[in-house]
């Protein structure tokens, strides 16, 4: 029997597109919002200010160690909205596939992304699927947004960091991007290499219940810890410490970046968290962490300072000053 693919009628708006849409999308993501099919869906429900997020996935390959392009894209999504304090709600899910796509494999993709939904708790409402010719695009493109409701009394933001502030980070830096890089490459490294791939939502739920008064949380994706710490100094004008010895690093990652001449500190991670709170906070939050799956091992990593504004000051393993700069540009592309 013939392999099915997709065809650039796939995408024609007939008989074949909406065959698609009923076929694999709806048997996997029906809900009361989705179900009418109309060209928006009907939020109802307004409980309090609103949170909107939008995103794009290209990463290349689309299936990997820990993950794929859908868990991906849901995660993603789920984690830009936890870290300004909102509870995830609602996804939209657009797909633009190239002409030729393995039907088989574009449900795969459908099954895991709405198994990551169902695990971070979100509803697929609304998307769209767009088919290019063949050449036209790298397989498969995915496009999200998402809503979600800010929690009261929550305020989280990169501009909120103050002198005397401890920075924590969840756990091991670098797997994603280090995952990606070897099976694009097919390098064949020893040890067993995973992207860290994860819905944080319940994690941050938690560490907001412990502590409401954090004052910022990010995820370090591009451009990694580093790029993201450059940036928060910079919006709240005020410099950071972190010390070396305190960095959660997985050996075989720290190896295979020695290896190939990368920084963990610069590395793209999907399922990893920095928080900034009051000093007094500090010890609390990190028990919290480390009593979820997702920050088992967590630490805090450093602190902010007055000196220095807009600067990340490393303390170096051998007692050494490094100044980390802002990624110029990425290290290694198409990793998310």
């Amino acid at each position: 029997m013939a392999e099915e693919k997709i065809l650039l009628a796939h995408g024609s708006g007939g008989k074949l597109s909406h065959d698609l849409i009923k076929q694999i999308f709806l048997p996997r993501f029906l809900n009361p919002f989705l179900e009418p099919l109309d060209d928006s869906a009907k939020i109802t429900n307004r409980p309090g200010p609103v949170a909107f997020t939008t995103d794009s996935y290209v990463v290349s390959p689309l299936f990997f160690p820990g993950g794929d392009i859908g868990k991906l894209a849901v995660c993603g999504t789920v984690n830009d909205l936890s870290m300004i304090g909102a509870v995830p709600s609602y996804l939209s899910l657009s797909f633009i596939i190239e002409e030729g796509l393995p039907i088989e494999l574009l449900k795969q993709i459908v099954f895991s992304v709405r198994e990551s939904a169902e695990k971070a708790g979100v509803s697929i409402v609304t998307g769209d699927t767009k088919v290019v010719e063949h050449g036209a695009a790298d397989r498969l493109f995915i496009n999200t947004a998402g809503i979600g409701w800010i929690r009261p009394g929550v305020n989280l933001s990169s501009i909120n960091a103050k002198p005397g502030d401890k920075i924590l980070l969840s756990g091991y830096l670098g797997g994603h991007e280090v995952t990606i890089l070897s099976q694009r490459e097919g390098f064949k490294f020893q040890g067993e290499l995973r992207s860290d791939c994860a819905p944080l939502n319940d994690l941050v739920e938690k560490m907001l219940d412990a502590c409401p008064s954090i004052r910022c949380m990010r995820d370090p994706t591009r451009g990694g810890l580093a790029t993201t710490l450059n940036e928060i100094a910079s919006m709240s004008n005020v410099g950071m410490v972190i010390e070396e010895e305190k960095v959660p690093v997985q050996e075989s990652v720290r190896g295979i970046c020695e290896l190939l001449g990368l920084d963990p500190l610069y590395l793209a991670n999907e399922g990893k968290l920095i928080a900034i709170c009051p000093p007094n906070e500090a010890e609390r939050l990190l028990e919290v962490m480390r009593n979820h799956p997702l920050g088992r091992q967590g630490e805090v990593i450093g602190k902010v300072t007055e000196e220095n504004p807009k600067r990340v000051v490393l303390h170096t393993l051998i007692g050494g000053h490094r100044i980390l700069d802002m990624l110029t540009g990425g290290q290694y592309p198409r990793i998310c």
